[in-house]
């Protein structure tokens, strides 16, 4: 994919960040971002930064404003706006975080309702998270269930304001995402626990932890401009989910790590409340498979987690992954 324009809302991120570095070198990349007077903060320990092809606009997230002017005409706008979800669900955070996707979306919707040249291509983050707590079996786009806990119903009131925007020339396209591994992000402070020794299993360890190395995603969003039959929802997930204790094994071994101490349930609890999250994201059992992705065509590149989290370790600095 090359020689295109591409929007990205709440693009400083982990995924936004990889995504303008991934396409950044053969295409013209905007991230539309609430703080632009520092433009260059990596929080997420990436090694790889946006070329100068990159540049960053200003938006709020729910107003119209001179960032509409960056959708007119681009080929692809891919939304990941919303508060992180590593925080205490309380009723200030839980509007917060469903407004701020909810009102992006919208706001996206209507630039591209008004602009005269409309993208071709919306892509709107989701999550894989939508589907059920799954122990028995999983859970795909045709036969995955989805129930009302907090984190379900963000989900899918983000994809009731995607797909109730009318944009007959635009096609729209939410993507399911697992968790999504690599350089920064999620997989750093399991890093630091692994490398510490208190890199065992959560709770029981059986719950089923559904992935994607962050090249995967980057490929998925190649794939879908190429293949403009497309349209609808996707799971973006490794077709090779793994429990708890699998994934924390062989995360132990990539770093070569053979003390590993287990964290319980009730002492995640605890933690959870001192450090102000939920845990909810290492106990939720998420069995995702990317059924759809599979039937039209798609070859992952790190369909095995040993395999994805050795290239990740190999990028990494020794101080992440070793005390000495």
């Amino acid at each position: 994919m090359t020689n295109k324009k591409i929007v990205i809302a709440g693009g400083t991120g982990f995924i936004g960040t990889a995504l303008a570095a991934y396409f950044g070198n053969e295409n013209t990349i905007t991230i539309l971002t609430r703080n632009t007077n520092k433009p260059d903060n990596n929080t997420y320990g990436l090694t790889t930064q946006p070329t100068n092809q990159c540049k960053y606009v200003e938006w709020n997230g729910k107003d119209p404003g001179e960032w509409c002017k960056e959708i007119d005409g681009c080929d692809i706008v891919i939304n990941l706006t919303g508060k992180s979800v590593n925080c205490r669900y309380n009723n200030k955070n839980k509007q917060e975080i469903l407004n701020s996707r909810v009102n992006a979306t919208l706001a996206i919707g209507h630039a591209i309702q008004q602009v005269v040249v409309p993208p071709k291509l919306w892509l709107n983050a989701s999550s894989a998270t939508i589907y059920r707590h799954a122990t028995d079996q999983p859970q795909d786009e045709y036969n995955g269930e989805i129930q009302d806990d907090f984190s379900v119903q963000v989900c899918k009131k983000w994809e009731e304001a995607f797909f109730s925007q009318r944009t007959a020339f635009t096609r729209k396209i939410a993507l399911r995402a697992a968790i999504t591994l690599g350089v920064g992000g999620v997989l750093m402070p399991y890093l630091h626990l692994a490398k510490f020794g208190l890199g065992g299993y959560q709770g029981n360890g059986k719950q089923m932890y559904s992935w994607v190395h962050i090249n995967d995603v980057c490929r998925c969003i190649a794939f879908f401009w190429q293949h403009t039959n497309l349209e609808g929802v996707f799971n973006i997930s490794s077709p090779n989910p793994v429990t708890n204790k699998y994934f924390m094994q062989s995360l132990c071994a990539a770093i070569g790590q053979k003390f590993a101490i287990p964290a319980f349930t009730w002492v995640l609890k605890a933690g959870a409340a001192i450090i102000g999250t939920e845990t909810e994201l290492l106990l939720k059992s998420r069995w995702v498979l990317p059924t759809k992705l599979l039937q039209n065509g798609f070859t992952f590149q790190y369909p095995q987690l040993n395999d994805a989290i050795e290239n990740i370790v190999a990028s990494l600095p020794r101080k992440a992954i070793s005390i000495f």
